[in-house]
C-alpha cells in the first residue's frame, strides 16, 4: 500500500514521536484516558511514582483543532528535516538531543506553571534546525519573507498576537539555544570541547553502522578503536 509505503519512509524517531502524539490526542477524545493523567505534575510522579508522566506531558498538544494540528505539522516538519539533515545516519544523537532538550525543559517546568511541554519541545526543534540552515529563506501563510533564524520569534510573535501563553515559546527558543552552543559553538571556540556526548548504550540501540564498527574493533589484530561519535552537525 502507498500509505504504508509512505509511513515506514518518515524517519524512525521523527515516525515514533508524531504517531505517539497524534494516537495520544486521539485517546483523549475518545475518552481512553484523560488529559489529567497525562500532565506534568512534580508531586505525582515524585511522590506517587506516575513516571509515565515524564514523557506523555510531550505528548498531548490539546483537543483536536487548530493549535493541535499546527504544532504537529510544525513537528513533524522540522523533526523531519533535522533526522534527515544534520542527524542523518545518526539516530542516537538525535534521540539525545530530545533527552537532554526533554530533561532541561522538565526542570524548568519544576519553576514555571507549565503542565504540557509538546509545544517547547517543537520550538526547540524549530530552533536548532533554523541555526543549522541560516541561509533559507521561509515565507510565513504568504504574508512575511525571512531567513531561518528568524523562524522561532516569528511563531513566538504569532503566539502572541493570539492571546497564548509565550513562556512556553521561550522556554523551547531557550533551551534551543543552550543546546545549539554547547553542541555546534563551544566545541569550535577556542580552547572549547565537547560537552554533549551520546551514551554509548544509545549508539548500540539506534545506529547499526556504528554497531557492525564496534563488533569489528573487537576482533583480534584489529586497527585502533574508532570512539563512538558525539551528537552535533559535522560542519564541511
Amino acid at each position: 500500500m502507498a500509505f504504508q509505503q509512505d509511513y515506514f519512509s518518515i524517519p524512525p524517531i521523527t515516525r515514533a514521536y508524531t504517531t505517539t502524539c497524534l494516537l495520544t490526542t486521539i485517546a483523549v477524545q475518545l475518552d481512553f484516558v484523560t488529559a489529567y493523567q497525562l500532565y506534568f505534575n512534580p508531586e505525582l510522579i515524585f511522590k506517587k511514582f506516575q513516571l509515565w508522566r515524564l514523557i506523555t506531558c510531550f505528548c498531548f498538544y490539546g483537543s483536536i483543532g487548530f493549535n493541535f494540528f499546527f504544532n504537529l505539522l510544525f513537528t513533524y516538519r522540522y523533526c523531519r528535516h533535522l533526522e534527515e539533515g544534520s542527524f542523518r545516519g545518526r539516530a542516537a544523537d538525535f534521540l539525545f538531543m530530545f533527552i537532554f532538550g526533554g530533561t532541561l525543559m522538565i526542570i524548568m517546568a519544576l519553576f514555571v506553571n507549565i503542565v504540557f511541554l509538546g509545544s517547547a519541545l517543537t520550538i526547540m526543534l524549530v530552533y536548532v534546525w533554523s541555526r543549522r540552515n541560516p541561509y533559507v529563506r521561509m515565507n510565513f501563510f504568504g504574508l512575511l519573507n525571512f531567513q531561518a533564524p528568524y523562524l522561532p520569534w516569528v511563531l513566538f510573535a504569532f503566539s502572541l498576537l493570539l492571546g497564548n501563553s509565550v513562556i512556553v515559546d521561550l522556554m523551547g527558543i531557550i533551551v534551543g539555544h543552550v543546546y545549539y552552543f554547547l553542541e555546534d559553538i563551544f566545541p569550535r571556540e577556542q580552547g572549547g570541547f565537547k560537552i554533549l556526548r551520546t551514551p554509548r548504550f544509545l549508539h548500540w540501540l539506534f545506529d547499526e553502522t556504528r554497531r557492525h564498527r564496534d563488533e569489528n574493533d573487537t576482533r583480534p589484530n584489529a586497527g585502533n578503536e574508532v570512539p563512538f561519535g558525539a551528537g552535533g552537525f559535522h560542519w564541511q
